[in-house]
């Protein structure tokens, strides 16, 4: 029988969510008790091990598919990343909305992806500590904030709509009321 992964993901998840592990701490919570070896990665056998005390009752071969889809490098263990990306809870449509519509509002050119040009007139780099003590010019600055969005396979400072809702899919999963990522988001974009 072959395995659902998407489904299994979706167990693991709702097993977590009802235990309280529903922010980025939480699942860092998680992860750091599942490390038994302290090595900041976690092998297929701790995996098994940490969500079979969860208790939730997925079979050795959902196990082994589960973590082979969230090791992405294919390194046999996995890293905090990996396993937030694949464990926090999705935003919900308001949320993907506003990340949109600032993500537009910041793509000045439209090509739908943002680089400097586009960010000269929406992010002030004026107030950065580095660019006020001399350190970095304004063009680093831009860098700078725009690696904060780009993967971390692929830091090429350029950012695509994927790579702005994973990172705002990150700190939505820290902040639970919506009303309050919408206010951040719209603050933090000018809306």
């Amino acid at each position: 029988m072959a395995v659902n992964g998407n489904d299994a993901v979706q167990k693991m998840r709702d097993t977590l969510l009802k235990r309280g592990a529903s922010t980025i701490k939480s699942l860092g919570r998680t992860f750091r008790i599942m490390d038994d070896d302290g090595n900041r990665s976690i092998s297929l056998e701790e995996f098994k091990k940490g969500f079979t005390d969860y208790q939730c009752g997925l079979s050795d071969e959902e196990y082994k598919a589960i973590f082979q889809m969230f090791d992405k490098d294919g390194s046999g263990s996995l890293s905090f990343d990996e396993f937030l990306v694949h464990l926090r809870p999705p935003m919900n449509q308001s949320r993907v909305n506003i990340v949109e519509k600032a993500f537009k509002k910041a793509d000045k050119t439209g090509d739908g992806v943002l680089t400097v040009a586009d960010l000269k007139g929406v992010y002030n780099v004026k107030e950065h500590p580095k660019y006020k003590n001399g350190e970095w010019t304004e063009q680093q600055c831009f860098e700078s904030f725009l690696k904060t969005f780009d993967e971390a396979d692929d830091p090429n400072v350029k950012v695509t709509m994927e790579e702005f809702l994973n990172y705002y899919s990150a700190v939505s999963a820290s902040i639970d009321n919506d009303g309050y990522f919408d206010l951040m988001m719209r603050n933090a974009w000018k809306m």
